[in-house]
């Protein structure tokens, strides 16, 4: 039986608690704030979506940074498996539209106390409000290895109250940067750098831009639910996909433009791309056009501003009616054939330029961490520290939104906890 502390109360830190605990070992779980699992009762809107229901070859497509790492770790622990765990303590789930796993009754604190059932079922001994200061290594003496750089081995923590905390294996599961407000501070990659682990630099990711037009901000709150958008630089496309999004109050938000923050490397953000907007996918050019000019012929005697209601939603219709550079007053009837065409393309393609993300407090997860090529996938010990065991948002790993992040989480906090002799 070995000595395990594991740093970090999110998903991965409970997991790798739960499975080194079933394995006969003596964990402790410590987590720095009042109750574990806060930046859980966040997702999904306060729902928490589990995992993806897809089948595991869809889960690596969408894996955004490394997935060939997780391999090992995928299946290992599989989403049909983590949905089983939860359910084998109490926790109905359901499969939502995109293969979305929910808890039934939508309620992420569900999800935490099933958690709370296993740890308690497992023996695991969890302290509160335990802050870790640093990590603790000795240097393990080997005869055989002259000329070579001695290999260390963890001994333990030590606690910003000062109490050192002795262990045979330690979990690092500090969880990245993403939504401080939740106790996310980085900490972790500053305790791996300081034991010669390569850090990626962390970067908000699953995060709403900021736009520049003026316009947006007039469709603030208005959320488009079968669109599609394209993100170009110059004649690269940087992005393209179908589905929901939402306009704020500095730029636009919502489910595809969070995918397109994963998806999209952090560095092309520095040249504002844009992002162009088709409100009518299901019609190409052409069809849109015959759409108008019967919207038109209905409304003959009308003024153009009063003719677009049928087509969109309101609070957009003076938007598109101001950038479509048709006087408003103009009746329908008076429209020129290259006014329609415009007003098509604009529909087409409604161009907002990004110039920027937002910051940390309103990222989902973290794209960045400690590198995977310093971590042993089949295992998720270090590679540079012997029984320092990683898991979870801290690595650089991430995906797109859909619960494929906290199957991450699981499926390595799994390898951890379970590869611990």
């Amino acid at each position: 039986m070995s000595k395990v502390i594991v740093v970090g109360g999110g998903p991965a830190g409970m997991f790798a608690a739960y499975f080194a605990a079933k394995n006969g070992h003596k964990v402790t779980l410590l987590e720095q704030n009042e109750k574990l699992g806060k930046k859980l009762y966040i997702t999904g809107k306060g729902r928490c979506n589990i995992t993806n229901a897809c089948n595991m070859e869809e889960v690596f497509k969408n894996v955004c940074s490394n997935p060939k790492f997780l391999y090992s770790a995928f299946y290992s622990y599989t989403n049909e498996q983590v949905v089983d765990f939860f359910e084998s303590y109490g926790l109905r789930t359901k499969v939502e539209r995109g293969n979305r796993v929910f808890p039934m009754s939508d309620h992420s604190s569900d999800v935490i106390a099933a958690l709370g059932k296993a740890l308690k079922d497992a023996g695991v001994q969890i302290r509160l409000h335990t802050k870790v200061k640093d990590l603790l290594t000795h240097v393990v003496p080997d005869e055989n290895s002259a000329g070579m750089e001695p290999q260390k081995m963890i001994s333990g923590v030590l606690l910003e109250n000062g109490e050192q905390m002795l262990a045979d294996a330690v979990v690092l599961a500090t969880g990245g940067k993403s939504y401080p407000s939740t106790g996310a501070t980085g900490d972790g990659y500053r305790f791996a750098e300081k034991l010669n682990h390569k850090i990626i630099e962390p970067t908000p990711s699953l995060v709403p831009f900021e736009a520049k037009e003026a316009w947006v901000r007039q469709l603030q709150g208005l959320s488009l639910k079968n669109v599609s958008v394209r993100i170009v630089d110059g004649k690269k496309i940087l992005y393209e996909d179908f589905g929901e999004m939402l306009f704020t109050h500095f730029g636009v938000s919502g489910p595809l433009i969070l995918s397109a923050s994963a998806a999209i490397k952090p560095d092309s953000f520095k040249k504002h791309p844009v992002v162009y907007i088709d409100l009518k996918p299901a019609l190409d050019m052409e069809t849109l056009d015959k759409r108008i000019l019967r919207e038109f012929d209905e409304a003959k005697n009308k003024q153009y501003k009063n003719s677009l209601q049928k087509l969109l939603p309101g609070k957009m219709v003076p938007v598109i009616i101001g950038l479509s550079g048709i006087d408003p007053d103009k009746k329908v009837n008076e429209i020129s054939k290259e006014e329609r065409k415009n007003l098509v393309n604009l529909l087409k393609a409604l161009p907002v330029t990004i110039t920027g993300l937002r910051g940390w407090n309103e990222a989902i997860i973290t794209k960045g961490g400690i590198s995977v090529k310093d971590v042993n996938p089949s295992t998720m010990e270090s590679k540079k520290i012997k029984n320092l065991y990683i898991c979870g948002e801290v690595l650089d790993l991430d995906a797109m939104t859909g619960g494929f992040n906290l199957q991450i989480a699981w499926s390595t906090g799994y390898l951890a906890g379970n590869s611990i002799e």
